[in-house]
Protein backbone atom coordinates (compact mmCIF):
# COMPACT_ATOMS: atom_id res chain seq x y z
CA UNK A 1 0.00 0.00 0.00
CA UNK A 2 1.41 3.21 -0.80
CA UNK A 3 2.11 5.92 1.74
CA UNK A 4 2.69 9.05 0.49
CA UNK A 5 1.56 10.86 -3.55
CA UNK A 6 4.85 10.42 -4.79
CA UNK A 7 4.79 6.60 -4.27
CA UNK A 8 1.01 6.42 -5.68
CA UNK A 9 2.53 8.35 -8.66
CA UNK A 10 4.97 6.09 -8.86
CA UNK A 11 3.14 3.29 -9.32
CA UNK A 12 1.91 4.27 -12.45
CA UNK A 13 4.98 5.53 -14.05
CA UNK A 14 6.64 2.68 -15.43
CA UNK A 15 5.61 3.91 -19.34
CA UNK A 16 7.56 7.34 -17.72
CA UNK A 17 10.69 5.30 -16.97
CA UNK A 18 10.51 3.38 -20.09
CA UNK A 19 10.19 6.32 -22.19
CA UNK A 20 13.19 8.00 -20.04
CA UNK A 21 15.35 5.20 -20.42
CA UNK A 22 14.60 5.17 -24.31
CA UNK A 23 16.41 9.08 -24.37
CA UNK A 24 13.02 10.70 -24.23
CA UNK A 25 13.84 14.31 -22.65
CA UNK A 26 9.80 15.19 -21.98
CA UNK A 27 10.18 11.74 -19.92
CA UNK A 28 13.04 12.36 -17.77
CA UNK A 29 12.10 15.80 -17.18
CA UNK A 30 8.76 14.42 -15.69
CA UNK A 31 11.14 12.24 -13.60
CA UNK A 32 13.02 15.36 -11.89
CA UNK A 33 9.82 17.36 -11.31
CA UNK A 34 8.65 13.99 -9.62
CA UNK A 35 11.99 12.71 -7.27
CA UNK A 36 13.89 16.25 -7.21
CA UNK A 37 12.34 17.32 -3.94
CA UNK A 38 12.75 14.61 -2.09
CA UNK A 39 16.29 14.12 -3.41
CA UNK A 40 17.19 17.90 -2.40
CA UNK A 41 15.31 16.75 0.80
CA UNK A 42 17.60 14.30 1.42
CA UNK A 43 20.94 15.89 0.88
CA UNK A 44 20.20 19.16 2.52
CA UNK A 45 19.19 16.90 5.84
CA UNK A 46 22.74 14.90 5.58
CA UNK A 47 24.65 18.46 5.15
CA UNK A 48 22.21 20.96 6.58
CA UNK A 49 23.44 23.24 3.19
CA UNK A 50 21.74 24.42 0.65
CA UNK A 51 24.42 25.14 -1.44
CA UNK A 52 25.62 21.55 -1.39
CA UNK A 53 22.12 19.62 -1.12
CA UNK A 54 21.40 21.46 -4.34
CA UNK A 55 25.08 20.06 -6.10
CA UNK A 56 24.44 17.17 -5.26
CA UNK A 57 21.09 17.10 -6.08
CA UNK A 58 22.23 18.40 -9.76
CA UNK A 59 24.62 15.93 -10.08
CA UNK A 60 22.32 12.99 -8.99
CA UNK A 61 20.04 13.63 -11.97
CA UNK A 62 22.62 14.51 -14.44
CA UNK A 63 24.07 11.08 -13.87
CA UNK A 64 20.03 9.93 -13.92
CA UNK A 65 19.58 11.12 -17.08
CA UNK A 66 22.96 9.57 -18.50
CA UNK A 67 22.53 6.04 -16.71
CA UNK A 68 18.98 5.25 -16.93
CA UNK A 69 19.57 3.32 -20.12
CA UNK A 70 21.61 0.70 -18.00
CA UNK A 71 19.11 0.39 -15.50
CA UNK A 72 17.88 -3.25 -15.61
CA UNK A 73 14.77 -3.36 -13.45
CA UNK A 74 12.34 -0.96 -13.08
CA UNK A 75 10.76 -1.55 -10.39
CA UNK A 76 14.44 -0.44 -8.71
CA UNK A 77 14.06 2.65 -9.68
CA UNK A 78 13.44 4.43 -6.41
CA UNK A 79 16.80 2.75 -4.79
CA UNK A 80 18.72 2.76 -7.84
CA UNK A 81 18.27 7.16 -7.54
CA UNK A 82 18.47 7.48 -3.93
CA UNK A 83 21.79 5.12 -4.23
CA UNK A 84 23.06 8.03 -6.80
CA UNK A 85 22.48 10.48 -4.14
CA UNK A 86 23.58 8.67 -1.39
CA UNK A 87 27.15 8.13 -3.63
CA UNK A 88 27.19 12.11 -4.31
CA UNK A 89 26.74 12.98 -0.11
CA UNK A 90 29.44 10.48 0.78
CA UNK A 91 31.67 12.14 -2.44
CA UNK A 92 30.72 15.50 -1.22
CA UNK A 93 31.24 14.49 2.76
CA UNK A 94 34.95 13.46 1.67
CA UNK A 95 35.63 16.37 0.16
CA UNK A 96 34.39 19.21 2.63
CA UNK A 97 34.36 17.00 6.07
CA UNK A 98 33.31 18.89 8.93
CA UNK A 99 17.89 17.86 8.25
CA UNK A 100 14.09 19.70 8.83
CA UNK A 101 14.33 18.54 12.06
CA UNK A 102 13.99 14.70 13.43
CA UNK A 103 10.63 14.05 14.77
CA UNK A 104 11.28 14.07 18.74
CA UNK A 105 9.05 10.78 19.30
CA UNK A 106 10.80 8.59 17.15
CA UNK A 107 14.02 9.26 19.14
CA UNK A 108 11.87 7.67 22.11
CA UNK A 109 10.20 4.94 20.48
CA UNK A 110 12.86 3.12 18.28
CA UNK A 111 11.19 -0.30 18.45
CA UNK A 112 7.91 1.12 16.61
CA UNK A 113 8.44 0.71 12.24
CA UNK A 114 5.64 3.61 12.03
CA UNK A 115 5.85 5.84 14.75
CA UNK A 116 3.65 8.21 15.00
CA UNK A 117 4.97 11.95 13.55
CA UNK A 118 5.37 14.64 16.91
CA UNK A 119 5.57 17.21 13.95
CA UNK A 120 1.81 16.67 12.93
CA UNK A 121 0.77 16.94 16.73
CA UNK A 122 -2.27 18.95 16.82
CA UNK A 123 -0.33 20.90 19.61
CA UNK A 124 2.42 22.10 17.48
CA UNK A 125 0.99 25.65 16.56
CA UNK A 126 -1.13 25.93 19.62
CA UNK A 127 0.64 29.49 20.64
CA UNK A 128 2.76 31.87 19.10
CA UNK A 129 5.31 30.52 22.57
CA UNK A 130 4.86 26.88 21.12
CA UNK A 131 5.72 27.98 18.20
CA UNK A 132 8.61 29.17 19.59
CA UNK A 133 9.26 26.34 21.24
CA UNK A 134 9.25 23.83 18.58
CA UNK A 135 11.26 25.89 15.97
CA UNK A 136 14.28 26.28 18.70
CA UNK A 137 14.00 22.45 19.64
CA UNK A 138 13.69 21.89 15.45
CA UNK A 139 17.40 23.22 15.39
CA UNK A 140 18.46 21.33 18.22
CA UNK A 141 17.26 18.34 16.83
CA UNK A 142 18.20 19.11 13.17
CA UNK A 143 22.46 19.97 14.93
CA UNK A 144 21.84 16.27 16.50
CA UNK A 145 21.22 14.45 13.31
CA UNK A 146 24.51 15.84 12.22
CA UNK A 147 26.96 14.83 14.85
CA UNK A 148 25.63 11.62 14.09
CA UNK A 149 27.92 9.28 11.88
CA UNK A 150 27.36 9.66 8.47
CA UNK A 151 26.45 6.31 8.40
CA UNK A 152 24.19 6.37 11.00
CA UNK A 153 22.83 9.55 9.14
CA UNK A 154 21.62 8.49 6.08
CA UNK A 155 19.90 5.44 7.35
CA UNK A 156 17.98 7.56 9.66
CA UNK A 157 17.23 9.76 6.98
CA UNK A 158 16.39 7.63 4.32
CA UNK A 159 14.19 5.63 7.01
CA UNK A 160 12.24 8.29 9.37
CA UNK A 161 12.19 11.53 6.88
CA UNK A 162 11.81 9.60 3.29
CA UNK A 163 9.46 6.82 3.98
CA UNK A 164 12.13 4.04 2.69
CA UNK A 165 11.89 0.61 4.03
CA UNK A 166 14.65 -1.42 5.35
CA UNK A 167 14.85 -3.57 2.47
CA UNK A 168 15.02 -0.52 0.13
CA UNK A 169 17.61 1.26 2.61
CA UNK A 170 19.58 -2.15 2.12
CA UNK A 171 19.45 -2.13 -1.33
CA UNK A 172 20.53 1.52 -1.45
CA UNK A 173 23.92 0.96 0.60
CA UNK A 174 24.53 -2.56 -0.61
CA UNK A 175 24.25 -3.47 3.23
CA UNK A 176 22.28 -6.70 4.49
CA UNK A 177 18.81 -5.14 6.37
CA UNK A 178 20.25 -6.21 9.74
CA UNK A 179 23.14 -3.85 9.33
CA UNK A 180 20.59 -1.11 8.34
CA UNK A 181 18.63 -1.99 11.31
CA UNK A 182 21.58 -1.92 13.82
CA UNK A 183 22.84 1.63 12.16
CA UNK A 184 19.26 2.46 12.83
CA UNK A 185 19.33 1.34 16.40
CA UNK A 186 22.52 3.04 17.20
CA UNK A 187 21.88 5.96 15.29
CA UNK A 188 18.37 6.56 17.40
CA UNK A 189 20.18 5.67 20.77
CA UNK A 190 22.73 8.09 19.41
CA UNK A 191 20.15 10.90 19.13
CA UNK A 192 18.71 10.47 22.45
CA UNK A 193 22.21 10.13 24.27
CA UNK A 194 22.84 13.76 22.54
CA UNK A 195 19.87 15.34 23.19
CA UNK A 196 19.68 14.29 27.11
CA UNK A 197 23.69 15.78 27.21
CA UNK A 198 21.41 18.86 25.89
CA UNK A 199 19.06 18.73 28.65
CA UNK A 200 16.40 17.76 25.95
CA UNK A 201 13.94 15.14 26.99
CA UNK A 202 9.94 14.52 27.08
CA UNK A 203 9.71 16.61 30.67
CA UNK A 204 11.85 19.73 29.48
CA UNK A 205 10.25 19.82 26.27
CA UNK A 206 6.80 20.39 27.51
CA UNK A 207 4.63 18.47 24.92
CA UNK A 208 2.19 15.62 24.83
CA UNK A 209 3.80 13.32 22.62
Amino acid sequence: MAETLLDIAMMHSETVIARAKQGDQNAQGKLVQLWYKRIYNFSYKFFMDHDLAMEVSQKTFISMCRNLAGLQDIARFKSWLYKIAVNYCREEARRKKGSRSLSFDVVWNREAEDSPKWESSSQRYANPESQYQQAELSDILQQALFELSDEQREVVIMKEYEGLKFREIAEVLNISENTVKSRMYYGLDGLKKILERKNITKDTIGYEL
